[in-house]
Parts: structure tokens; sequence; C-alpha cells
């Protein structure tokens, strides 16, 4: 799928039956907030997912899944995807925690205002969020969160931005098994892996 020249999807297609998907961005955060929140059962997390997306809930779950996380990957495969996607063992951004800085970006950047807006396709939402431009607070946090202190070699500047990583650090309450489920969680939302196999690990 390309951005420029494809339409959009709103429907996708399961054993030759067209099945509306919801494609608006609310959708797609609260699937991948849903994903991280350890409150939550795996299956309920599937089920949860399954009806967020499809008004009408498709008889082949396993296709079902496979096209959800599709759209959720704005059409990319895992090998385009690769080098794109957020660093597993450093999470640099959160729907949940930043959202208000979110918020101020988009409203700043492109006159949106996310909670008026009645719809806006996830392709675009994502499309705009990673074009925010550095100026913005949240990119700036975001550049904190990924920097690598190891390759910072005046004592000054990695003292700075050390401070800013603890700053801004994504508070998390997780031991070392729920993080790994998580990780394996992203990995599978940004590549094509089996979501239900990972949600079912450990049962």
């Amino acid at each position: 799928m390309n951005l420029l020249i494809d339409l959009l999807p709103n429907t996708v297609d399961i054993n030759g039956v067209k099945y509306e998907i919801n494609s608006d961005f609310r959708t797609s955060i609260l699937f991948e907030i849903m994903m991280q929140d350890t409150s939550l059962s795996d299956e309920d997390k599937i089920i949860q997912a399954l009806q967020l997306y499809y008004p009408r809930v498709p008889e082949d779950i396993d296709t079902a899944i496979d096209k959800m996380l599709w759209l959720y990957r704005c059409g990319k495969d895992e090998t385009s995807l690769k080098g794109t996607g957020s660093n597993k063992t450093n999470q640099i951004y959160s729907y949940e925690y930043d959202e208000d800085y979110i918020y101020s970006a988009f409203l700043d950047q492109y006159g949106v205002d996310l909670q008026d807006i009645e719809f806006l396709h996830w392709w675009k939402f994502k499309a705009m969020f990673k074009s925010l431009k550095e100026d913005n607070e949240i990119v700036k946090i975001m550049g904190y969160r990924a920097m690598d202190l190891s390759k910072i070699k005046d004592k000054s500047q990695r003292d700075f931005y050390k401070k800013a990583k603890e700053i801004y650090k994504i508070p998390t309450m997780l031991n070392k098994d729920e993080k790994q489920k998580i990780s394996d969680i992203e990995e599978t939302l940004m590549g094509s892996g089996d979501l239900a196999s990972v949600l079912k690990q450990d049962k």
C-alpha cells in the first residue's frame, strides 16, 4: 500500500467477504494501549481487540487478526518496517503518558484538534506523527528517551541527557517477565508474527 496513490482502507477482505474495519486513529491508539495493559488477560486482549476493530467480527479469527495487524502496521510488511519501528528495549513514546504533548503537537503544527476531529484515518495520523518537527516538545522528549548515553563522549552533555532521560522516563511497574511479554507483543505488532500465539505464551 502506498499512501500517495492508494485509497486508504476502511474494509478488509476475509475469504472473499468485505468486512468493515475501524480505521480511525483512536481505535489503533486504544489497541496499542490495551496490548500494554497487564491487568487484562491474554484471552481478553484478543477478544477486545477484535471487537474494537470489527463492527461485525469475522468467523475466521486467525485471518481477522492478520488483517487487523495489517491495518495497524499501515499496510506495511515486516521487511519494510525494519529500521523504522520503535526500539523495543527503549520505549520512546506512550499514547497514554504523553497524551498532552501529542495533542498539543498536532494542534500547533497542523492545526488539527484531535479532540474535535470526527475522523482521522490511522495511516494519516501515523504519517503526521512521524513528521512532527523538532521544535515540538514531544519530539524533543522522544529524542531524550532514544539517546544512547554510551555514545556521548562529553561529560557535561552526557550528564544533561542522563538527567533528561530520567525526567521524561515513561513510568512502569512491570516485572521482568511482563516487560518481555510487552516487547514480544510490540515486535509482533510491528512485524508479521502471530499475535494470538504470543498472547497465549505462559498461560
